[in-house]
This record gives structure tokens, C-alpha cells and sequence, in this order.
């Protein structure tokens, strides 16, 4: 028998098929040269889809945007959790899944960059979106402190300033990878990676190791 879709569930399916549509859209076409029929074309939905969902161009933008910087940093959950230690912390696994990220083309990276020149540009969204860019910052300061702790390790910066450096880099390192076919994720790993130490040993700890 088949399954009965619900009217929330038929919602966050067209929009989603609209988020879709919209964030290839804008990675090729930029936020001012995309058009809102153009994304309801490639989602087979009307534009009247779009407004009832997100009322706006900007406000679909914003959508697309958020869904993915928490996809891309979803991402990296499995592989970060698998290491028990900064000693068996594997560079290369990291680089290979942000690889795995932009393995169809810089578009994703594109899509960051859109994001950036539409706040450069737009001076009232830039003052709008402070407190959500602050807390995108802090969020992904915390994911850094948590495994780092976990991993054993400390960090030479501060949280913030690291997660501030690692969103203002990314769409970077992957567009020049592109443009110079020089592969930049593993050097620019490493480079993250000089800036943590391993913890001091506790004093309980290093009694026990002269035991």
C-alpha cells in the first residue's frame, strides 16, 4: 500500500526540490543574475512556490545558504569522531572528504563567495544578518573546541579567531584548487593543524608515567 503523504511532509519536500533548484541557480548565475523563474523552472515548481515558502529572493538565498554550510560541516562529523586522538588524527582522511565535497566542480565553493559579495554589497542585510553570522561563528567555534578536547589537544588561537579564519578560507582554497589545479586541501590542513598542541600532562598523569 502506499505511503500517505502528509501536508508537512509534501511542505518540506518542495521545499527542499526549491532549495535544490536554488542553490545550483545561484552557484552559476550569482544572487543578482539569478531569477526566481529560472529556479521555479528547475525545481518544476511556479514562482508563487517560492513566495509561499520564502517569501523572497534574499530570504531563499539566506535558506539556501544556511542548509549549506550545515551540510557541509555535518559532513566532516563521521570522519572527525572516528579519531580517538591527535595521534591518530589523519590529515589525508580530512583532506579526501573535502575533496569528496567539491568533487563536482567549484559551484559549491561559488555558492560562499555569492554569499560573501551579497553582504559586501548590501550594506542593510550585512547589518541585518550580524548576530546570525556571529552565531554561525560561535557554533563552529564550539564544534573546534569540543574535539579538540576530545582529540586531546589545545588550541594556540582562540576558537573564534580559528572558525572566522577556517569560513573566510574555505571557498578560497577550493575555487584556486580549480583554477591552478594545485591541490590545497592537505597543506591547508596542516597549516590548521600547526596552531594545535598536545595537552600538558596532569601532574596525576605524569606521577603515574614515573611510577
Amino acid at each position: 500500500m502506499a505511503e500517505r503523504w502528509t501536508r508537512q511532509r509534501r511542505m518540506e519536500h518542495t521545499r527542499s526540490l526549491l532549495l535544490d533548484a536554488a542553490q545550483e541557480v545561484f552557484a552559476k548565475q550569482g544572487f543578482g543574475g539569478a531569477a526566481l523563474d529560472d529556479i521555479a523552472e528547475v525545481a518544476g515548481y511556479t514562482r508563487g512556490a517560492i513566495y509561499s515558502h520564502f517569501g523572497t529572493k534574499e530570504e531563499l538565498f539566506l535558506a539556501v545558504i544556511e542548509r549549506h554550510i550545515n551540510r557541509f560541516l555535518d559532513s566532516f562529523a563521521e570522519v572527525i569522531e572516528s579519531f580517538e586522538g591527535l595521534d591518530t588524527l589523519d590529515i589525508e582522511r580530512l583532506a579526501e572528504k573535502w575533496r569528496d565535497l567539491t568533487i563536482a566542480g567549484p559551484d559549491s565553493a561559488a555558492l560562499g563567495y555569492e554569499f560573501s559579495l551579497f553582504l559586501l554589497r548590501n550594506p542593510d542585510a550585512r547589518e541585518r544578518l550580524t548576530a546570525q553570522r556571529k552565531e554561525a561563528v560561535s557554533s563552529l567555534a564550539n564544534y573546534i573546541t569540543i574535539h579538540i578536547d576530545r582529540l586531546g589537544g589545545e588550541l594556540q588561537m582562540p576558537a573564534e579567531t580559528l572558525a572566522r579564519l577556517l569560513i573566510a578560507s574555505n571557498e578560497g582554497i577550493t575555487i584556486f584548487g580549480h583554477i591552478d589545479g594545485d591541490d590545497l586541501f592537505g597543506p591547508f590542513l596542516q597549516m590548521v593543524m600547526a596552531n594545535v598542541s598536545p595537552k600538558p600532562a596532569t601532574p596525576r598523569r605524569a606521577r603515574r608515567r614515573a611510577d
